[in-house]
């Protein structure tokens, strides 16, 4: 196993929140050791790097095992109305910098809507002017897949691989969404 240099143990430790002293007990290195390590004043030996760096993988993938899709969505959910017309679902999605919106009728999801494809549908002949002026819910595609606040991220991820997104829903309510982003941000 090829490890990053020592230097990096500390960015590793704040990086999946864990003390010195939590990375310490788990470990076996003692707290003052692990803090001269970090401040370079000394050269750790080969053994307790290993041990070290060993010990925050284990700590980093308990960490994700742990998490749950409340814990990693996105609070504010930016959607649109499915009595829209598809010029303001591209306005909001650049002035927000989304890609992609969940189309919603109400407070209850029925489709998405996203930058490709819309594009798909110009490609496909329709002109600006003419797709600008549809509505949302003849053009939109499929509704992004709903999952409570309490499920694991594990399956999420497993979701994201047929989707673009994941509502998350607490109570019959949708309180978050995640994004591929959102995932990407966790490694």
């Amino acid at each position: 196993m090829k490890f990053p240099p020592a230097s990096d143990i500390k960015r590793i430790r704040k990086s999946i929140d864990v003390t010195q002293m939590e990375l310490a007990s788990a470990s076996g290195i003692s707290q003052s050791t692990i803090a001269k390590i970090e401040r370079g004043t000394i050269s750790a030996s080969y053994d307790t790097v290993v041990r070290l760096f060993e010990t925050l993988e284990g700590m980093k993938a308990e960490s994700r095992k742990e998490m749950t899709a409340g814990d990693v969505a996105s609070e504010n959910v930016v959607s649109i109305q499915s009595s829209e017309r598809v010029h303001q679902a591209s306005d909001l999605m650049r002035s927000t910098g989304y890609s992609q919106l969940p189309v919603l009728n109400g407070d209850v999801s029925v489709g998405s809507i996203s930058e490709r494809g819309i594009l798909e549908l110009l490609r496909k002949g329709s002109t600006m002017e003419q797709l600008g002026m549809m509505v949302i819910s003849d053009v939109m595609g499929e509704s992004y897949p709903v999952v409570t606040d309490s499920t694991p991220i594990s399956s999420v991820t497993s979701l994201m691989g047929s989707s673009g997104a994941v509502l998350v829903s607490r109570k019959g309510k949708i309180v978050g969404m995640i994004t591929n982003a959102d995932i990407l941000k966790l490694i």
